[in-house]
């Protein structure tokens, strides 16, 4: 559709945001008032819309400003759909197993395993056959796989309807939350304001206090004193801003796990990588193997693949060991398993930095020796399995925290709140993907003052900063990190993790 680069890797970030953010949506419609089940067909009906759209825009072939409006038009109702259905299917398959039995808990983290892994066998083929169809055939194909997928996909789970566990819609999860919020803040303004029961009040909040930490298993601190406030008071409240003890539990529980989700935002930013630059990389090199040629589209497969194989790996194999090692039921903590994934991806952004340093160092050998300007359209003489390296570094990474923080957000979060939860975890790639957008813009925006020629403008990669990019990108993964441990070791399990 004729956008530059650094525009069609924008234009991507923001659609892929979009549809992960939209899964807050689908969450909080299945927590409040329909059932994950509800949410996941019609949500795949609008997906099925947004495709069918796709397809004709593609068959058309015309980059007139109708066909991108189309165009437009077509990924939205798929982002739309897309977010209806990954915030209604973790939490409606994890809600088959029973939680009050270990085996059941057992089952439920190899189903999120597993759900990881059935979205990998997706990519595969979308990687692979799809690729391959728009490469060789066109576009329209390509769409119009996606589009039987979709539609094949609502037979196969209506196939199991009576055998579903649905949880009923138990109201706003977000107007409690606000509830207790405003609830609190109103006492803690009312009693500031009556100087004359300053006594008064100081006695009988000494005495609730002792009472807040036995009922908050001491590890609320300020934040339990503060929501302590909407129960303590709730006689004198007004009716519509009346809460009730677990009411105040469940939003102190939901405000803890929440610098866990800022912290994996900078993982999913990393990620955002892999379908953008990542690709424009791997399209200037020899992307033969052999005889065969590699679109650069397909460069995904390598941690898709190493995905699907560490999945199984790590449910039969790791994660045994790691229980008979630490005498635990999980054997590795949620939390420890977020974090191994944000290593993941440091370690994945040290790698992209040196490969394209490498891959400009080849570019400038050549053009020494060669005309400039015939090396920016050929490809460089260096295999694109280099830029392979780092794909597998953040597929690991993406398994790590992905599965851990789906089933971290759906075992800590209240009962009435986990569809929103889980949630969460899309929400953070989502804003992984924006914040990626944000950084290549304020990146361009810095690096481009004073007359300089910005990091990530143009046409031409090859004239592109891309490897101080990625530098800049490990470093602020590396403050994350930190910033994640801070959190994570002062983090108390409301489940059991013992």
């Amino acid at each position: 559709m004729r956008f530059s680069p650094s525009g069609a890797a924008n234009a991507v970030t923001a659609f892929m945001g979009t549809a992960f953010f939209l899964a807050l949506l689908g969450g909080f419609l299945a927590d409040a008032f329909f059932t994950t089940f509800h949410i996941y067909l019609v949500s795949a009906a609008i997906e099925f819309l947004g495709l069918m759209v796709l397809t004709v825009q593609a068959h058309e072939h015309s980059t007139e400003p109708w066909s991108r409006v189309l165009l437009f038009v077509g990924l939205y109702l798929v982002a739309l759909g897309v977010g209806g259905i990954k915030g209604s299917l973790p939490p409606h398959g994890a809600e088959q197993f029973d939680e009050e039995t270990p085996s059941g808990r057992r089952q439920r983290s190899f189903f999120f395993n597993y759900f990881i892994f059935s979205l990998s066998c997706g990519a595969l083929i979308a990687v692979t056959v799809v690729v391959w169809l728009e490469d060789n055939k066109g576009w329209s194909y390509g769409f119009g796989v996606s589009t039987a997928a979709i539609l094949i996909s609502v037979p196969v789970f209506l196939a199991g309807s009576r055998f579903y566990r649905l949880k009923v819609p138990s109201g706003s999860p977000i107007t409690t939350l606000f509830k207790v919020l405003t609830a609190a803040f109103y006492t803690k303004c009312k009693r500031r304001r009556n100087s004359s029961n300053v006594v008064t009040c100081h006695i009988r909040n000494s005495c609730d206090d002792n009472e807040t930490k036995r009922n908050s298993d001491g590890d609320d601190g300020i934040l339990g004193s503060f929501l302590g406030e909407a129960v303590r008071a709730r006689e004198s409240l007004p009716g519509p801003l009346y809460c009730t003890e677990e009411q105040v539990k469940d939003v102190t529980i939901v405000i803890k796990i929440l610098p866990i989700f800022m912290s994996t935002i900078m993982l999913n930013c990393c990620l955002a990588q892999l379908s953008t630059f990542s690709v424009q990389q791997a399209s200037t090199m020899n992307t033969k193997l052999g005889s065969f040629t590699v679109p650069p589209a397909a460069l995904p497969v390598f941690p898709v693949v190493f995905t699907m194989i560490l999945a199984p790996t790590y449910n039969h194999f790791l994660l045994p060991l790691a229980r008979k090692a630490t005498k635990t039921e999980t054997g590795i903590t949620h939390l420890q398993r977020i974090g191994t994934g944000l290593v993941l991806s440091i370690v994945a952004m040290v790698v992209a930095a040196l490969v394209e340093t490498k891959r400009k160092n080849v570019f400038v050998s050549c053009c020494t020796s060669n005309n400039s300007s015939s090396y920016s359209s050929s490809p460089l003489p260096i295999t694109f399995l280099w830029v392979a390296i780092q794909y597998v570094f953040l597929g690991s990474a993406d398994l790590f925290t992905l599965a851990g923080m789906m089933e971290f957000f759906f075992t800590e979060a209240p009962s009435t709140m986990r569809s929103l939860a889980t949630s969460l975890s899309w929400a953070s790639l989502a804003m992984g993907y924006y914040l990626s957008s944000v950084i290549v813009s304020a990146v361009n925006f810095v690096t481009g003052l004073n007359q300089h020629s910005p990091w990530l403008l143009g046409k031409n990669l090859n004239q592109y900063h891309l490897e101080r990019f990625y530098w800049l990108m490990c470093v602020l993964s590396g403050i994350n990190f930190l910033h994640y441990l801070f959190w994570a070791s002062r983090y108390v399990y409301r489940s059991n993790q013992g």
